[in-house]
């Protein structure tokens, strides 16, 4: 099957015959491209796992400063220097510490453990709508590009110190709302509805309760949109070959921002130790 347009062709075709890409039966080309990260019927799951596992790694690395507070919000927090370490941006690590990969890596750290919780139930809600109507790969693209837009706006609103998957899912609630603009009719305008609604509760829940970052939330919702619009969906545009390596790309690169903060924050640690 060519892992571009999923038709059947002979593994010794060069190039699919269908769409054009070279050398569809290799390995390497399954592999990154079906298979994974980036396939459906796993990639809300893989998300979660590394959002989880991020989060996890966070409090092992602070337990002294890991708060259990009666304060719900708290509960189970892991401390700023492993938060800064692993990858929370803002002002202070952008300017400061010159960590602009820190946009990327944000997204997949959080505070206390109703903050990850909270992020991934609306992920789960939010998520198999946009999967159904753009496909794996735009799904990804608008999750990361959204989560880097929203730091970004917020960056650029003065945020000193910010984290968390809420930037990106509310990316995937703006890709949502145009989708429902763009397509019109009973189901377009019902789905722009039910999920302006959602839009609303957000940030009238960011104004009423401190601490959030609604400036992140406004920047990915607005990426969203303009992820969506330029990357289109299903309806009127096909999944084709640069959709797929936009989310390959974007995989990639999220990864590759939560494996450099690992290993700096290893060596830092490891180097405080011996002084």
């Amino acid at each position: 099957m060519c892992p571009n347009c999923k038709r059947l062709i002979s593994i010794d075709e060069s190039p699919c015959p269908y769409c054009g890409l070279r050398n569809p039966g290799s390995r390497w080309k399954n592999t990154f491209w079906t298979g994974g990260f980036l396939k459906a019927d796993q990639l809300v799951r893989n998300i979660i796992i590394v959002n989880a596992a991020m989060f996890v790694l966070s409090i092992l690395m602070s337990p002294a400063a890991t708060s259990f507070s009666a304060n719900p919000l708290d509960f189970l927090s892991p401390g700023n220097r492993s938060l800064i370490l692993l990858g929370a941006t803002g002002r202070i690590p952008i300017d400061q510490l010159q960590r602009w990969w820190t946009l990327l890596s944000a997204n997949f750290l959080h505070g206390s453990i109703l903050h990850i919780l909270f992020n991934m139930m609306a992920l789960r809600q939010i998520a198999p709508f946009v999967l159904q109507e753009y496909g794996a790969s735009r799904m990804l693209a608008i999750f990361v590009l959204s989560g880097v837009g929203g730091y970004l706006v917020s960056y650029f609103a003065g945020i000193g110190f910010t984290l968390g998957a809420s930037a990106a899912v509310c990316g995937l609630i703006g890709a949502s709302l145009f989708y429902g603009k763009s397509r019109g009719g009973y189901f377009g305008e019902m789905i722009y509805r039910q999920v302006g609604g959602w839009a609303v509760g957000i940030f009238v829940f960011g104004f009423l309760f401190p601490g959030i970052n609604n400036w992140a939330h406004g920047g990915g919702l607005l990426s969203g949109i303009l992820v969506a619009f330029l990357l289109g969906y299903h309806e009127r545009v096909p999944e084709n070959l640069f959709h797929r390596s936009l989310g390959v790309i974007c995989a990639l690169a999220a990864l590759g921002s939560l494996a450099w903060a690992i290993c700096s924050s290893f060596l830092i640690l490891l180097y405080s130790g011996a002084r």
